[in-house]
């Protein structure tokens, strides 16, 4: 499983012209599974991915796909975990 750490690169009102875009992107990897939670960041200064896509090459083909990659907006930070514990609505997450 992994954590993805997006940092945006440029200002919000360029983040803000694609973010359609990137939201159709996140609605396509969320239908074939991809991903299973995502949001921004507070400050809003990039956002936050978890996937449950292995191996990491996987994932960064998927990723390379993102408007805000394609367009050079955002660093990702790949951070992979194993979950060990969890709440119980949250136990899937360790099979």
């Amino acid at each position: 499983m992994f954590i993805i750490n997006l940092t945006y690169k440029t200002e919000l009102k360029t983040v803000d012209h694609f973010i359609d875009d990137h939201i159709e992107f996140l609605n396509e990897q969320y239908q074939l599974g991809s991903f299973l939670a995502s949001g921004r960041k507070v400050p809003r200064t990039g956002g936050i991915i978890l996937s449950n896509v292995t191996p990491q090459l996987e994932l960064e083909k998927i990723l390379e796909k993102d408007p805000f990659h394609k367009n050079g907006l955002a660093n990702y930070e790949l951070i992979e975990f194993v979950p060990s514990k969890t709440c119980d609505e949250l136990k899937f997450l360790m099979e």
